[in-house]
């Protein structure tokens, strides 16, 4: 494999810091992915931009949308972050534009995951494919019984969604698979960082399919749960975040992922 980890921190990023094997940059992805040289994979967990049907339902804070009762709570991880209140067409806009950047990264063949909730399932599908990446399929992830119920009369939203792919044409894998098309793990609120960070757990199912000792790159990597899994199964990880509290809270659990 001929990716290289590069740490030369992109002109436009706030901070660019080196962890063993990750590098992690502050700052906004549509800049710094422009500077990236080659990875293996991208897996990650970008603003959903949903919570509502309507404009004015998505442009209220992500604590109104996504936190029961409507507010923080005075939970630490559930701290607000931005880019999350665009509506439908700029999303879809946004998506494609920001995944037209990561194929140029992206190796020939390199796998493609983004997570997204069940309304905006079809844009995304859509902006993936504008974005110039291959659609192969959705990996549900089931949250479990213990996920969101909104009251009596509905059904629970016990499910997210990956839509994957990859850049071209995908080989046989020679490392494994077929991996399971359904993931199912449960939320531990006792252990998240980011209101809406998913278990490290989940990431490492989905960090299997990358071929070993690869570059797993994250544009929104939130607290860092894909790195933690990334470096935990011995890949190399490159993680992009605008929010300062999250990147120094994504730092710090990266430094303590480290082998060893």
């Amino acid at each position: 494999m001929n990716s290289t980890l590069t740490a030369t921190p992109a002109p436009q990023a706030i901070d660019c810091r080196q962890i063993g094997s990750a590098t992690i940059y502050r700052g906004d992805c549509m800049q710094v992915l422009q500077q990236l040289g080659q990875v293996d994979a991208l897996i990650t967990d970008p603003p959903y931009s949903s919570g509502g049907m309507m404009r004015g339902d998505r442009m209220q804070s992500p604590a109104a949308k996504y936190v029961q009762g409507g507010g923080a709570e005075g939970a630490a991880h559930n701290l607000n972050f931005s880019g999350d209140n665009r509506d439908g067409r700029s999303w879809a806009f946004w998506v494609s534009c920001w995944v037209s950047l990561v194929r140029q990264a992206l190796r020939p063949g390199g796998y493609a995951m983004v997570f997204t909730d069940w309304r905006q399932l079809p844009t995304l599908t859509d902006a993936f494919q504008a974005g110039g990446l291959v659609w192969r399929g959705l990996v549900p992830w089931d949250k479990t019984e213990a996920s969101r119920a909104p009251h009596k009369g509905y059904f629970r939203h016990q499910a997210e969604y990956v839509v994957w792919g990859s850049n071209g044409p995908l080989a046989i894998a020679e490392h494994g698979g077929p991996w399971p098309g359904v993931v199912r793990e449960r939320v531990d609120h006792r252990k998240k960082f980011h209101m809406t960070g998913k278990p490290v757990d989940l990431m490492r199912q989905l960090c299997q399919a990358v071929p070993p000792g690869g570059i797993i790159l994250d544009p929104f990597m939130g607290s860092g749960s894909t790195g933690v899994a990334a470096l935990e199964l011995g890949y190399r990880f490159i993680g992009i975040e605008q929010d300062q509290h999250y990147f120094d809270i994504a730092a710090q659990r990266l430094a303590d992922a480290q082998p060893g």
